[in-house]
């Protein structure tokens, strides 16, 4: 069985167990780490991975191939992408100022840029000018040097940004939850409908068990994947992103991301999806 992960701390900490061979009755998986722009496009091609961590705002575009299993993703609160700026330039905490200048963006198709889009359809007057893509890593680097005006990021960038001399413009997950009052759904685990998804499902929720009872286990593993990251950061990580969502969604999770991507579809940002078919 082939799965494509991300190499961040909280996939590497909910699939060490499988990884490594340690739930009973689980197959031996091959597994291929990539940024979740890859991710992405691997599961929208038609050779993608038998399982596969998405972003949740990818969903309409695989769910004709792809089941949303019910664990191992990331949804949350205090979890949010954020929108960062240079402490160089004055007035950078007013979003107005993103009018006509570029932003860099993980992927097209991640919820972080849906939740930017939606967010700035209300703050920023005209509309942002320019969108580039970049991998996650090299976003704050590029605010820093001035290669672009702005830029959006997620995952650990929420503990480190001050580092590169970096202010924070707005928080879009404090935004989406102040206006929702559900967590935020960021990264699913999909699987191909062909396969036995209740059998996959229980392998993950397996795994999750796993990690959260013998957490030293796979600190070497974790580490390894994430070497930029010290180990207070990837603990961090773990701890913001690794939650009851991940052991099973639930309906206030489902709710979640109904509500995402039916105001995205309102906005015209994303194909309208059929809500049933988040459910297997």
């Amino acid at each position: 069985m082939n799965i494509t992960i991300s190499p961040c701390p909280n996939d590497t900490f909910v699939f060490h167990a499988w990884v490594h061979g340690l739930i009973p009755g689980a197959p031996k998986i091959k597994v291929t780490y990539a940024d979740i722009d890859i991710t992405n496009s691997l599961a929208a091609g038609s050779n993608g991975p038998d399982v596969v961590k998405i972003s949740y705002a990818a969903l309409p575009w695989v769910l004709s191939e792809y089941a949303l299993l019910p664990c191992g993703g990331a949804l949350g609160k205090g979890c949010g992408p954020l929108v960062l700026t240079s402490t160089r330039e004055t007035g950078n905490n007013d979003p107005a100022r993103l009018s006509s200048r570029r932003v860099a963006v993980p992927s097209e198709r991640s919820t972080a840029y849906l939740l930017f889009r939606l967010w700035a359809a209300q703050h920023v007057p005209g509309g942002v000018g320019e969108i580039v893509v970049l991998p996650f890593h090299e976003i704050m680097p590029a605010v820093r040097d001035g290669l672009v005006d702005a830029g959006l990021v997620i995952h650990e960038a929420r503990f480190t940004y001050p580092s590169y001399g970096l202010t924070l413009m707005a928080d879009l997950g404090s935004w989406w939850e102040q206006d929702t009052n559900l967590p935020i759904p960021l990264g699913a685990i999909v699987a191909r409908r062909s396969l036995d998804l209740s059998a996959i499902t229980g392998w993950i929720q397996a795994s999750v068990k796993y990690a959260w009872a013998h957490p030293e286990e796979s600190k070497e593993y974790i580490l390894h994947h994430s070497q930029e990251l010290s180990p207070e950061v990837t603990k961090a990580h773990i701890k913001l992103y690794v939650n009851e969502f991940t052991e099973n969604i639930g309906e206030i999770g489902y709710q979640a991301v109904a509500s995402l991507l039916s105001r995205a579809a309102q906005e015209g940002l994303v194909p309208k999806v059929d809500l049933a078919a988040l459910y297997l």
